[in-house]
């Protein structure tokens, strides 16, 4: 494990620009998790389930929260200084209380045991969002959600950094260049 690692997380709502964001901070040479909820969803569709997050949402945010687990441990056991989320644990319970749905107390336990250095807020764009086969969230419900993630997130303490609208170069910028104020 690399002992001063900084484990950053982009949240926002869906059709934020996080994936794009990531994609460019690889490019760039950064080691970067992959938002652990299109693996589970295509899984689930693959067994002609066509939206399990809103027909069995416990299960899906079980499996959820442990791809997310499995993400954190396995981040610890690599070398490098940075390393990238494409979302984080509290997304789980923040996606819970948006639906509405009761969640067992180990989805906040583990949202206070695992903790990230550093958070990068991707705030709802009109423009860019997009629905995709594993997206089916509208503009509207994704701008809610964010309200939902950012209340769990600043629940458990963190500061958070708000990426400015631009081009990817010019957000992954910000976010190289704000890594050098944070570390």
């Amino acid at each position: 494990m690399q002992k001063n690692q900084q484990k950053i997380v982009l949240i926002g709502g869906p059709g934020t620009g996080k994936t794009t964001v990531l994609n460019k901070l690889k490019e760039k040479g950064f080691f970067c998790f992959n938002e652990v909820s299109r693996d589970v969803i295509l899984k689930a569709q693959n067994k002609g389930i066509e939206q399990l997050f809103l027909t069995e949402p416990l299960l899906f945010s079980e499996m959820l929260l442990e791809g997310r687990e499995e993400q954190f441990l396995s981040a610890e056991k690599r070398q490098e200084n940075i390393v990238f989320f494409d979302r984080g644990i509290p997304d789980v319970h923040a996606y819970m209380n948006y639906f509405k749905t009761d969640f067992p107390a180990t989805f906040l336990e583990k949202s206070k045991h695992y903790k990230y250095d550093i958070i990068l807020h991707f705030s709802p764009w009109k423009e860019i969002h997009i629905t995709d086969n594993e997206r089916y969230e509208t503009f509207e419900e994704s701008s809610i959600i964010d309200t939902f993630l950012l209340s769990a997130y600043s629940e458990l303490g963190y500061k958070i950094i708000n990426v400015p609208f631009g081009s990817v170069d010019e957000r992954t910028n910000f976010i190289i260049n704000s890594l050098s104020c944070e570390l």
